[in-house]
């Protein structure tokens, strides 16, 4: 990965992220200024539904580790993609592979908050030790 790209990378890092305790539960979650909440919100609304999640690893092997998560809802044609950068947050995927649920709230009504059930927990586990194992890939120095 050049520099060019890592800066690239840190530049569209999601930057709205954090840890919330629920009810005892550390929930990973991803916040969305309030607009755009709104309209995701509004297009699922009443609505059955899933939400399929992915997360693609990306590691340069130096020790810089970024994920892009897909997230595909089963209505309202939403797809959103977020990258994270995991040298920084590594606490919301531990958190995440923990209790498989992740948090969108509103950055402007933080009292908003959509919760998603992960259907398939072993997926985040895998996710968490990729993600650990390209961050323990810094390089010594001599």
């Amino acid at each position: 990965m050049s520099n060019n790209e890592l800066n690239e990378l840190l530049k569209n890092s999601h930057k709205d992220l954090s840890v919330e305790d629920f009810e005892g539960k550390n929930v990973s979650c991803i916040g969305f200024e309030g607009q755009k909440f709104d309209d995701m919100l509004n297009k699922v609304a009443g609505k059955p539904l899933s939400v399929d999640t992915n997360l693609n690893i990306l590691q340069d092997g130096l020790g810089h580790v970024f994920v892009e998560m897909l997230l595909t809802f089963s209505e309202g044609g939403i797809n959103e993609k977020i990258l994270i950068n995991a040298n920084e947050n590594l606490e919301f995927f531990e958190s995440l592979a923990k209790n498989t649920m992740l948090a969108i709230a509103s950055t402007d009504h933080p009292e908003k908050i959509f919760m998603i059930q992960l259907p398939k927990p072993e997926k985040t586990n895998e996710a968490l030790e990729i993600i650990k194992n390209g961050l323990s890939n810094t390089p010594t120095k001599k």
